[in-house]
C-alpha cells in the first residue's frame, strides 16, 4: 500500500513542480503565447493540485496511524511481538529521507512562487506528520496474528486475510500466500525477530484450517 501511495504522490508532485517552476521563472508557452505568469487561474489550479495531495497522504496517515493503534490492543491476537530491531532501523531511515524531502519540496515550493503556498502547506503537514509518526511510533511497531489475519504496523501496513487461502509456502526470507483466483500475497519475515519465527509460526499453524489450506517448507520452522 504505501509504495501505491508514493506513486500517487510522485504523480501529483510532478505537475505542481513543473507547474511551479513555469510561474517562478515565467517561462514562456511557446505554443500558447503566453509566460508563465500569464497563466489564467494560477492558484486554483494550486490549490486544485493541492487538494488532491492532501487527499491522498491523508489516506496514508489516517491508515498508519489506524493500524498502529489496532495492532496496540494485545488481547486481539493470538500472537504479537513487536518488529525486529534492523527493520526499525530501516522504518526509521526512509521515515526521515520522506521528511526531508517533503520539507524540501515545501520550501522549495513556496520559495519559487508565493502561489503554490497550498501544496506547500500540504507537504508541510504531512512531512511533520511523518516525523510526529516515527518520533511515537518507533517503539510501538508490532506484528500481530489473530484467527482472521496478519497485521504488521510501521512504515507499511501489510494485512493479510485467512479468507480464501490455499496455500503457505516459505522461500528464503519471505513467505507466500496463495488464494483462489490466483491471487498471491507476500509476508517479509525480516519483520521477526529470529528468536520469534518459531511461535510465529506455531501460532499460524494452529489458527489456518489445514484441512484446505496446504503448508510447504513449513514444518522446518515448527
Amino acid at each position: 500500500m504505501n509504495s501505491f501511495i508514493n506513486v500517487l504522490t510522485l504523480f501529483i508532485t510532478f505537475p505542481i513542480l513543473a507547474l511551479a517552476i513555469f510561474i517562478g521563472f515565467d517561462i514562456p508557452f511557446d505554443s500558447f503565447g503566453i509566460t508563465g505568469t500569464e497563466i489564467p487561474y494560477r492558484f486554483e489550479v494550486f490549490a486544485g493540485l493541492g487538494f488532491v495531495l492532501f487527499l491522498i497522504q491523508l489516506r496514508r496517515s489516517t491508515r498508519r496511524w489506524m493500524a498502529l493503534s489496532m495492532v496496540a490492543k494485545l488481547n486481539r491476537f493470538q500472537w504479537n511481538q513487536p518488529v525486529s530491531g534492523p527493520r526499525k532501523k530501516r522504518v526509521a531511515t526512509y521515515n526521515l529521507i520522506e521528511v526531508t524531502v517533503m520539507v524540501v519540496l515545501s520550501y522549495g515550493l513556496y520559495t519559487i512562487t508565493k502561489e503554490s503556498i497550498v501544496p506547500a502547506i500540504v507537504f508541510l503537514a504531512f512531512g511533520l506528520d511523518s516525523l510526529v509518526f516515527t518520533l511515537v511510533g518507533r517503539n510501538k511497531y508490532r506484528v500481530g496474528l489473530s484467527s482472521k489475519a496478519i497485521l504488521v504496523a510501521d512504515r507499511e501496513i501489510i494485512l493479510i486475510y485467512f479468507v480464501g487461502l490455499r496455500k503457505v509456502a516459505i522461500q528464503q526470507q519471505t513467505v507466500y500466500f496463495d488464494y483462489i483466483n490466483n491471487l498471491q500475497l507476500t509476508f517479509p519475515l525480516d519483520c521477526i525477530e529470529e528468536q520469534n519465527k518459531h511461535d510465529f509460526f506455531e501460532a499460524l499453524h494452529n489458527v489456518i484450517d489445514k484441512d484446505r489450506v496446504f503448508f510447504s517448507n513449513i514444518q522446518q520452522t515448527l
